[in-house]
């Protein structure tokens, strides 16, 4: 696995015990920031072990994926996440249909500054489950890479075993870690860079002029991100005409670019929505929405948005939501 330093930016390294590597290396190759992937065995008690020897000599070792990642686009906390989304983390030495010591889940660190970034990471996974998590945490030990016709494995054959779905896979091409790659701005800043009622909505909660705004009728393809971050929010495919002069979506491109709040302003009690990187006021959300898309109607302003038309996302750095609109 050579490495080139000069163009992959800030440089960590982290190994992944998840039951059979093969879907787990092929999970988090798709993941934006992590930029080489291997599969091998660690953590055991001999050297240069053969698959064989792993699954039936007792080697100790587990099935791992070592995974290179850029920690400038994508940190340790959130690929953990993404790990723990396809693992049974309170099941021990098994995962699917898989079981042994060989598939037991583990985090291997050769900083020892991630530990204490790995073990608030698994206090929050606990609270999650009743049973004890049992994901093993420890220094890498040894890691020896495994036999050629494992590396890549899913690539090689696209229909072979694997215990992760594809909706998992799509997921992770999709995952970005928005706390890095979005990050929040000063009302200075954005005093100078906002219209009046671009910051009077974001920063004031204020409520722009119905149907007179920038979005009500557009309904050209592509996405609306936060006019203050540039995080994606809403996708075109999920607006629709509500009538009520605001353009208005049937949901979110995710639950995680959000966050509602109880609204008791103006004698009346609403769920405000708001981005969660950017903390900017959008609208509010209604259980008016067709019912077929969810029953919800966000109905957002239009001055708290900003419109990425489909053939300009790929030259906007926004090329890997393209599968979303179709």
């Amino acid at each position: 696995m050579a490495i080139d330093k000069s163009n992959k930016g800030n440089i960590k390294e982290i190994y992944l015990a998840g039951g059979c590597f093969w879907g787990l290396e092929k999970y988090l190759s798709l993941v934006k920031g992590i930029f080489d992937t291997e599969v091998g065995y660690a953590n055991g008690n001999t050297k240069n072990p053969s698959y064989e020897d792993v699954c039936h000599k007792e080697s100790s070792h587990a099935e791992t994926v070592k995974v290179l990642y850029n920690s400038d686009e994508v940190s340790l906390n959130f690929i953990l996440k993404l790990f723990y989304d396809v693992i049974d983390p309170v099941a021990k030495n098994r995962q699917g249909n898989d079981i042994g010591t060989q598939y037991r889940t583990g985090i291997y660190y050769t900083d020892d500054q991630d530990r204490e970034i790995i073990e608030n990471s698994l206090k929050e996974l606990q609270k999650r489950y009743d049973l004890p998590i049992a994901i093993e945490v420890m220094p890498l030990q040894n890691y020896f890479a495994a036999e050629e016709y494992h590396q890549k494995y899913l690539d090689k054959n696209p229909n072979g075993y694997c215990h992760i779905s594809g909706e998992k896979f799509k997921k992770a091409k999709h995952a970005q870690d928005h706390q890095l790659r979005y990050r929040a701005k000063t009302k200075e800043v954005l005093k100078n860079t906002l219209t009046d009622m671009q910051y009077n909505v974001t920063q004031n909660n204020a409520t722009e002029p119905p149907f007179s705004n920038e979005f009500n009728d557009n309904y050209k393809e592509g996405i609306y991100v936060d006019v203050t971050t540039g995080e994606p929010l809403f996708v075109s495919s999920d607006k629709f005409e509500s009538g009520c002069g605001w353009p208005s979506f049937s949901r979110p491109i995710s639950s995680d670019v959000i966050k509602e709040l109880t609204d008791t302003s103006h004698g009346m009690k609403r769920v405000e929505v708001r981005s969660k990187t950017g903390d900017a006021h959008l609208g509010h959300v209604f259980e008016d929405g067709p019912r077929e898309s969810g029953g919800l109607r966000y109905c957002i302003n239009s001055a708290s948005l900003a419109f990425i038309p489909k053939e300009r996302m790929e030259d906007k750095g926004y090329g890997y939501l393209l599968d979303i609109l179709y």
